[in-house]
């Protein structure tokens, strides 16, 4: 009886996640609070995608192709990848990998350090301080699961 109660809780474990992302976006994310999971987002999501970005002039397999969604707290967030714009998670760190200390040790006292080298994910503005990367400013906002927040919108 014992062994039997086991399987019936394990299957439901498997099961209602399994079934709320088959219902979709909203089912899973009111099912299942918060999945830092980025899934492509399904065409019935293509219109809330073009009116939450202005995509109205890109192609719609490439709106399909090029945004993803996520759930926070319950509710369906979207982001579209654009021109090198991250959705995973952002880049906390203030170590830079060792092209920044190139970059800084050729240009000393560069206000920037390109984005090509600190990445687009970085929340901090780099600039080079006698040679040295420095990160200044206010960092970006990140929000409490690790996503930049400005790149990321409600579904409405």
């Amino acid at each position: 009886m014992r062994y039997n109660r086991l399987l019936i809780a394990l299957a439901l474990l498997v099961i209602t996640p399994c079934a709320a992302w088959a219902a979709g976006p909203r089912a899973t994310c009111r099912a299942l609070g918060s999945r830092d999971t980025l899934r492509p987002i399904p065409p019935a999501l293509l219109g809330a995608a073009v009116r939450a970005f202005g995509l109205q002039h890109m192609p719609p397999d490439q709106v399909l192709r090029s945004t993803v969604w996520r759930c926070r707290s319950g509710v369906v967030l979207m982001c579209n990848y654009g021109a090198n714009l991250p959705c995973g998670r952002a880049d906390t760190s203030r170590v830079l990998p060792p092209q920044g200390t190139a970059w800084c040790q050729q240009k000393p006292q560069a206000d920037f350090i390109p984005a090509y080298i600190t990445g687009h994910d970085s929340i901090w503005r780099w600039r080079c301080d006698g040679g040295v990367p420095a990160a200044e400013g206010p960092p970006a906002r990140v929000d409490a699961r690790g996503f930049l927040v400005r790149y990321w919108k409600q579904l409405q």
